[in-house]
């Protein structure tokens, strides 16, 4: 079959995945074995849902087919590059997360999403990283009324490891009826520390490493005026 079988197998695996197809129902349509299957789509979602069992399937457009191929070929191509990360690539990944999604305010280290995967490799970085009292972590959901807050909230700890005891109080969003738009069912998830030095700490080694391409910048500018 080579590589190119292989690619699109799996990207024909992981839209199965998505329409809500069991693991074995993938295997059969495709031919190989569950345990593949259950490799191939481990990250995506699975939402269970009644279906017609006896309906064949639309086939997908080739093109789609090629497309999903490429991610997955991509996907592939990037862990054997990556491969494991040391520490210091762990802290240095976790500073340009930061960098870009953290909250800049004095005296709290502060982070935003509502990614669960963001999130959880902002807590393990920080955990990892720095010396944390993990009875002063808190964190705080942003949700829309009519949503399950227990359950979103339950949701969060797992996915932080904060006690649900150390969520703060949330704060519920009125549906406005003049906008559309997909309403996140756990909605968005702030987990906050305070403490001024790890905050201190985060926000020079930031600096620490954007300080040379400043230097680049300025030595640009200067250059511009002759």
């Amino acid at each position: 079959m080579g590589n190119a079988g292989k690619f699109e197998e799996r990207a024909r695996a992981r839209q199965l995945r998505v329409q809500s197809w069991t693991l074995s129902e993938i295997a059969s349509e495709l031919g190989v074995s569950k345990g593949s299957v259950s490799t191939w789509v481990r990250d995506v979602e699975f939402v269970a849902k009644p279906r017609n069992r006896g309906h064949t399937s639309q086939r997908p457009h080739p093109l789609h087919v090629r497309k999903l191929a490429e991610i997955e070929r991509c996907r592939v191509e990037a862990d054997e590059f990556i491969g494991a990360l040391s520490e210091r690539e762990f802290l240095m990944f976790g500073l340009g997360l930061y960098a870009g999604e953290g909250s800049k305010t004095n005296g709290t280290v502060s982070m935003a999403n509502t990614n669960p995967r963001l999130l959880r490799i902002f807590v393990t970085w920080l955990r990892r990283n720095f010396d944390v009292d993990e009875s002063r972590l808190r964190a705080k959901l942003y949700l829309h009324e009519g949503l399950d807050v227990l359950g979103a909230t339950e949701h969060w700890s797992d996915v932080t490891s904060i006690p649900v005891r150390q969520f703060r109080a949330p704060y519920r969003a009125a549906a406005d009826p003049t906008r559309r738009g997909s309403k996140h069912v756990h909605g968005c998830a702030t987990v906050m520390y305070s403490c001024s030095t790890t905050h201190r700490r985060v926000m020079a080694m930031i600096e620490a490493i954007s300080f040379p391409f400043a230097i680049r910048d300025s030595s640009v500018g200067r250059a511009g005026h002759c």
